[in-house]
Formats: C-alpha cells, sequence, structure tokens
C-alpha cells in the first residue's frame, strides 16, 4: 500500500511569531530552529503553539516578533528527556512560510478557521472517558499517526460530548480520521519536594471524527 502522509498528517495555522527564533537542531547539515506562534481562537483568547522551521524556509522571511504568518506542515512528536525521564514533545512541523501584510486582520469564524489539522492513524492506548464534575463528557485518546522512513507521530487528542461517547468504544487498533485544532493548555505540576511547576500541554482538540476502513458489521454498531 502507497501511503500519502502529508494526507495522514496535515496542518494549517494562522498567527503572529510570539518570540525570537533559537536553534533547535541540525540534521545532515541543514539546521532547524523555533519560535512560539499566538493562534487567536474563537473564543478572543489564543493558543501558543511551538513551531520547528528549517533554515531553507526562513532565509528571505525574517521572523519578527508581531509578524502575522501562515505556516503549512505536520504536527509530530518526539522523545525528549527531561528529569532523567522520557517525555513527549510536540511541535508543528513547518513545510511552508507564507508573510501576511501587516494591515491584513487574521479573521476567525466558524466558516474561517486559523488553526485546522487532519490526522489518520491509528488507536494505540484504550482511549479514556470521564465527566467533568458539571457533566461535561471528555475522552482522552492517544493517536499514531504513520511517517515516512518507518517512523510514527504520537499525537495525544481530546474529545468532546458526542464525540467522547463515540470515542469510548473504539478499540486498540482501530484506524480513525480526525479533523480539529491544536490547542495549548496551562497546568500546573507539583513535585516531590512540593514545589508547583506551571507547564504547558499540546493536543488536537477534535471537531469530527470518523472510523475508516471498516466492514458493514462494524459500521451498523458504530451507527
Amino acid at each position: 500500500m502507497i501511503t500519502n502522509f502529508s494526507e495522514n498528517n496535515h496542518l494549517i495555522l494562522v498567527g503572529k511569531v510570539a518570540s525570537e527564533k533559537k536553534f533547535s537542531h541540525e540534521i545532515y547539515g541543514e539546521k532547524f530552529y523555533s519560535f512560539d506562534l499566538e493562534v487567536p481562537r474563537l473564543s478572543e483568547t489564543s493558543d501558543i503553539i511551538p513551531i520547528t522551521i528549517s533554515e531553507r524556509l526562513i532565509t528571505d522571511t525574517g521572523l519578527e516578533i508581531g509578524k502575522k504568518v501562515i505556516i503549512e506542515g505536520q504536527f509530530r512528536s518526539y522523545n525528549g528527556y527531561e528529569n532523567e525521564k522520557n517525555k513527549l514533545v510536540l511541535t508543528v512541523f513547518a513545510k511552508e512560510i507564507i508573510l501576511k501584510q501587516d494591515d491584513e486582520e487574521i479573521e476567525v469564524s466558524k466558516e474561517n478557521t486559523s488553526n485546522e489539522v487532519v490526522l489518520s492513524g491509528y488507536i494505540c492506548k484504550k482511549p479514556i472517558y470521564r465527566q467533568t464534575p458539571f457533566k461535561r463528557e471528555i475522552a482522552d485518546i492517544l493517536l499514531a499517526v504513520n511517517r515516512a522512513y518507518n517512523k510514527s507521530d504520537y499525537i495525544p487528542c481530546i474529545a468532546w460530548g458526542r464525540n467522547a461517547r463515540f470515542c469510548q468504544n473504539l478499540e486498540v487498533g482501530t484506524e480513525v480520521k480526525l479533523v480539529g485544532r491544536v490547542q495549548s493548555r496551562g497546568y500546573e505540576k507539583k513535585l516531590e519536594d512540593g514545589t508547583v511547576l506551571n507547564k504547558v500541554a499540546y493536543e488536537v482538540s477534535i471537531i469530527s471524527m470518523e472510523v475508516i476502513n471498516q466492514n458493514e458489521e462494524e459500521k451498523k454498531e458504530a451507527i
């Protein structure tokens, strides 16, 4: 089977550069940099999303703070280390960057999103379904998305309401396609010595979702 990895994992963000770029890593002589992108929400708040970009894409662009840009790429993960422990690190890998004019507004509406990601992958952990104290339904899933050279990205996703109820019955190994938005979420982590650290988690908030490659009997059960 020939896999089109750009269709497995495709993302578009529109926002403002929110930090200075800094050196990230180098592969085969090609340097990569990282910076934060501020992406507006419908709720008039913003997500601060980490971007990884090749030096080839920024030679003529410049990434001054406040610059408005369109980023096209993929939402990726890699293993990092923190306090001698493995940590899943998430970033947007930019494949294209387009400058917007300074006087162009970043319009956000239900018809015009500034943040959309499409993922096709496999459920790799049993979804965790729960309800908030206000009876809002939530489900956490971890999606394995194939990448070239036998690699995979492991993307945490969160579903709400009807989507959450649907997710709770999905088995490990189920292939799904989803549309959502990348979001940042602040939380506090309490260490053994009582110290509290402010941390940021990144995940995909699911808007729509479907199971793919089902047989007819499974489709009936899902309906």
